[in-house]
């Protein structure tokens, strides 16, 4: 009979400390064999350069290297449907628990649904834990128990309920050497996995204290650095929540604080309403007569609109991957309203190409800037994208960077007249919701 195992299966949690899951698993009476799974119901749709797999996959690398200096361990990396390798893994190994962190998003619920399902058939545990958030749906609601839908009073109680906290960081350092001892455990290249490595630098974060004292005064500011680019990482788990959170707290910045809980707060929006990532969260909206022209929405996603502060943003979410958080308000607003464009089809084409790319935020503050969200901007408020430069980008500087031609005949005029525009949004607004 082979010796008996435990698993700890890596997904949005990609690094070896401060990871609840596994150190739940480290401390557990058998060896831990860690894996990853490149899922392919999830890579299908990537286009093969994709800068999210190539991150990922470096991340993998070094965590194995890690493990297999320091450890005499490895990890294991797999690629196919999660159902059919761990039917492969208890053939292979005899398996006590496998251990993993929450997902919330809908396919990842329905995955570990599955796979639990299938664990316990084979008279195998599956336990899971609270990792990539402070709080969970459960955790933070209204005094009828029911969820929130508004941001300022959800973030009252988040701080209130804060408070109260066994807040701690979970060290795993002396309890790494219950890992497996094998450094030969299956490895894969990228084009194993029908990838190439991307061109695309994925962003280091900064969340130094002089980022996050200055915040509140630069993080409108496109064209400073006044933003920390956490979102990919914790998207990925390649830092914790609760280390962000500290950092947050010892430099007494509420701002930054407060970003982070909007983080939470769309996660639990998602995971009380999974229809969401389709359907308007306000069901009236869902009528709205979107006049969906492709020729414009080509227009707006390659940033020739004629309004400069909007074609700066998008080319550049096309040339790195990142666009910054105020502008994305400004080219989320004037799709859904100036071309009365379907929100779905920005959130998309933002799926695509964000490095930062998270569900629940993303389709929280698409239906945010459509009008048919929780806590959403009212249907008739309306970016007017002229004077949002003179706000937010007065100088120039960001536009500069990203539209050379501004100013110059190449430049094309403005794809729309934004009063014309505008009183046809609240045209088409009105004649869905007041019906």
């Amino acid at each position: 009979m082979s010796e008996k195992i435990n698993v700890f299966w890596f997904r949005r949690d990609l690094r070896l400390d401060d990871n609840v899951g596994f150190l739940e698993a480290l401390k557990d009476d058998h060896p831990i064999l860690p894996i990853f799974i490149f899922d392919t119901e999830i890579l299908d749709s990537l286009p093969e350069d994709d800068a999210r797999v190539t991150f990922i996959y470096k991340t993998l690398q070094q965590m194995r290297k890690v493990l297999k200096e320091e450890y005499s361990s490895s990890l294991a990396m797999y690629y196919g449907k999660p159902s059919e390798i761990f039917k492969k893994l208890v053939k292979e190994f005899s398996i006590v628990k496998v251990f993993t962190n929450h997902d919330y998003e809908p396919y990842a619920k329905e995955r570990d649904k599955e796979i639990g399902g299938f664990l316990e058939e084979n008279n195998i545990e599956f336990e899971t834990f609270k990792d990539q958030v402070i709080f969970e749906k459960n955790e933070i609601t209204k005094q009828d128990g029911g969820p929130y839908v508004v941001y300022t009073p959800y973030m009252k109680t988040w701080k209130e309920n804060f408070k109260n906290l066994d807040f701690k960081i979970h060290y795993t350092n002396n309890y790494l050497d219950n890992l497996i001892q094998n450094t030969t455990l299956p490895n894969l290249e990228l084009r194993d996995i029908g990838f190439k490595e991307s061109s695309l630098e994925f962003p280091d974060y900064d969340v130094t204290p002089t980022l996050i004292q200055e915040y509140e005064d630069t993080r409108d500011i496109p064209a400073e650095h006044g933003t920390s680019r956490l979102g990919p990482h914790l998207r990925f788990g390649t830092v914790s929540i609760r280390k962000m959170v500290k950092k947050a707290n010892a430099e007494k910045n509420k701002t930054f604080l407060q970003e982070l809980i909007w983080r939470e707060f769309f996660m639990q929006v998602l995971d009380y309403n999974p229809q969401t990532v389709t359907e308007s969260f306000k069901p009236k909206y869902d009528r709205i007569n979107w006049r969906n022209n492709k020729d414009e929405f080509r227009l707006w996603k390659e940033g020739k609109t004629g309004y400069p502060l909007v074609d700066a943003g998008m080319r550049e979410l096309n040339a790195v991957g990142f666009m910054h958080n105020r502008v994305r308000m400004l080219v989320g607003s004037f799709l859904c309203k100036h071309l009365l464009i379907d929100w779905r089809w920005g959130e998309a084409y933002f799926a695509e190409k964000l490095l930062d790319y998270e569900m629940s935020s993303n389709v929280g503050n698409w239906q945010w800037v459509a009008g048919s969200g929780v806590d959403a901007a009212p249907y008739f408020r309306i970016f007017n994208p002229t004077t949002q430069v003179e706000k937010f980008d007065k100088e120039r500087k960001y536009i500069k960077k990203w539209v050379p031609e501004f100013g110059t005949d190449d430049y094309p005029k403005p794809m729309v007249d934004h009063k014309e525009a505008r009183e046809r949004a609240l045209r088409t607004y009105k004649q869905a919701v007041s019906n």
